[in-house]
């Protein structure tokens, strides 16, 4: 029901003008991506959106994403991996990290790869380093 209400609030002569001005085809090239890239970032610099725009920036947001998704997929890396990318990322060194793992002894083996990032250390470490914790599980 929440969905029928704020659907309800959208002038649809407006997002149906937004529509045609923008043509939110999903991109197949880096430059209509940019394209749809830069009518969000035009809304989202102001402050004065009504509610049709509102609604189409979330859709703009939906079909880049999906661009972005398919064609800029981050490798995958090993939990240590991404933790080594992050502390040479940050200037972070052994010493830096032992207290947020727990101790130097199992901040060596995790890094060397003999240990792996249980949850509860990748939970702390999330948090200290302000990254999901999917990172390191």
């Amino acid at each position: 029901m929440p969905q029928r209400s704020r659907r309800a609030a959208i002038n649809a002569e407006e997002y149906a003008r937004l529509i045609v001005a923008t043509l939110p085809i999903p991109p197949k090239t880096e430059s209509d991506n940019e394209r749809l890239a830069a009518a969000l970032s035009a809304l989202d610099e102001r402050e004065d959106v009504t509610p049709a725009e509102q609604a189409f920036a979330e859709l703009l947001a939906i079909v880049i994403e999906d661009f972005e998704e398919r064609h800029y997929a981050l490798p995958k890396v090993t939990p240590q991996e991404a933790l080594k990318a992050l502390m040479e990322d940050r200037g972070l060194r052994h010493k830096d990290i032992a207290p947020i793992i727990g101790n130097k002894g199992l901040t060596t083996e995790i890094l060397k790869g003999s240990r792996n990032i249980s949850a509860a250390v990748a939970k702390r470490l999330a948090t200290a380093l302000q990254v999901p914790v999917e990172l390191f599980i």
